[in-house]
């Protein structure tokens, strides 16, 4: 380098040097000008979903609180210690209700399907009786409903239409008449699987002992058809989805899943089932659950699983070492956070891949053990989701149907085709040995 490129060098280094403080502060009140103006953007987004929400119905397909209340330290079952009027400390409650303009609302009567009782049927009926009881508390905010007329009457009257929705098919304990039941104690939607695999149909968490579903399976679609109860593919195996959309007449849900081609989640709902949602008219609500709308937390927890191997590996029986490295894993790789623009992804995505038609909200709020996304920590938070949307340039007629117009319509068409089918044929008696043959004792 010669001494006069030398000089250049250090002339641009000592104009450079000045200028910098002047182009990081330009930088600085330029985000601190584009942080300001999304602000204001939200705010208007904001307060023009609020005003959409007041003249749409918000539809939640998924709310666990009756198992909350079932669960809740020292006044487990309570209905009314576990006071709505206050501010609970789970993510529902009245306030927060109306803040969040929900218009309608699944309660959700799970049970576990790994629950080891006198049966399911006595746990599941009082799951039924919390919600039930939970609706009745509080007359200014809830009503009972049947039908997808129900839910729009009781949003006019400003009150929150409450449907029940089973979570798990193994509560009807392969009768066909307990389903029956079910649905006269108001259940409009059933999941036909939790966690678990039943004698009938496949779980997305379990091992797959059916390739989908039996024929005893496919004939629990075909009765809730008849009587006009939704069909719910969360929870299922993609197998299971692909049969129930093969059997069913009316369209299905998904009460509470998001999409598999964002995060690779068994939970999730593969684009090849998303693509035949138009063609059956069903709906994918989509969930807050972190884990399934988080490619980083997925990424995180697979390489925390073959972290966990490795040292099972290494250490053999001896877990104190396993759980002391692991430990020291963690602190070098914390969990990220899931957001609200990770939800908008999902939906965007269910949108795109389906149609504008078949998506919706099921938030499994009351439900979710992992910290809720930044942004929709509680119910009072969906304003803000469709702030979100607005931004992305989703139209009005698009965000009601998101809102609650598409499970809505869904739900009124199972009536219809129930109308038909009970006119065709009468209640179905055949029993799953007469279909399957005797089930397997479970061990």
């Amino acid at each position: 380098m010669t001494r006069r490129s030398l000089s250049v060098s250090a002339f641009l280094v000592a104009v450079l040097g000045a200028a910098l403080p002047i182009a990081v502060a330009a930088q600085g009140g330029a985000a601190a000008t584009g942080a300001a103006a999304r602000a204001a953007a939200l705010a208007t987004a904001r307060a023009h979903a609020i005003e959409l929400l007041s003249s749409t119905p918000l539809v939640d397909g998924h709310n666990d609180l009756p198992w909350t209340i079932r669960e809740q330290a020292g006044i487990e079952r309570d209905v009314e210690a576990y006071d709505l009027r206050k501010r609970t400390p789970h993510q529902t409650d009245i306030a927060r209700i109306r803040a969040g303009r929900l218009g309608g609302q699944f309660w959700s009567v799970y049970i576990p399907g790994e629950i080891r009782d006198s049966g399911y049927a006595r746990v599941q009926i009082e799951q039924i009786d919390i919600a039930r009881r939970v609706i009745a508390k509080y007359p200014e905010v809830f009503t009972q409903a049947s039908t997808a007329a129900d839910m729009r009457a009781a949003f006019r009257n400003n009150r929150v239409g409450s449907l029940l929705g089973m979570e798990g098919g193994h509560a009807i304990e392969n009768s066909l008449g307990a389903l029956r039941v079910y649905y006269d104690l108001g259940v409009r939607y059933m999941t036909l699987t939790h966690n678990v695999t039943l004698d009938w149909a496949d779980a997305a968490l379990d091992s797959a002992k059916h390739g989908g579903l039996t024929n005893f399976g496919r004939e629990v679609v075909r009765e809730m058809n008849r009587l006009g109860m939704l069909v719910d593919l969360s929870h299922v195996s993609p197998s299971v989805m692909s049969n129930a959309l093969d059997v069913t007449e009316s369209p299905v849900i998904f009460s509470h899943s998001s999409a598999r081609a964002i995060v690779d989640h068994p939970r999730n709902v593969p684009d090849s089932i998303l693509k035949r949602l138009p063609k059956n008219g069903g709906v994918v609500m989509v969930t807050f659950v972190p884990s399934f709308d988080s490619p980083a937390i997925r990424a995180r927890s697979e390489a925390r699983t073959r972290m966990q191997a490795t040292l099972r590996q290494r250490f053999g029986r001896d877990e104190a070492s396993v759980a002391r490295e692991l430990r020291a894993w963690e602190g070098v790789n914390p969990a990220p956070k899931a957001t609200l623009a990770d939800v908008a992804n999902m939906i965007d995505h269910v949108k795109k891949t389906s149609s504008a038609d078949n998506v919706g909200i099921g938030s499994d709020f009351d439900g979710v053990d992992d910290e809720l996304p930044e942004g929709l920590q509680d119910i009072s938070n969906f304003p803000d989701l469709f702030a979100e949307l607005i931004l992305r340039g989703w139209s009005d007629a698009d965000l009601r149907k998101l809102a609650g117009e598409n499970v809505l319509r869904a739900l009124e068409t199972a009536e219809q085709v129930s109308t038909r089918l009970k006119r065709e044929r009468a209640p179905s008696t055949k029993t799953i040995e007469q279909l399957d043959g005797r089930p397997r004792a479970k061990m």
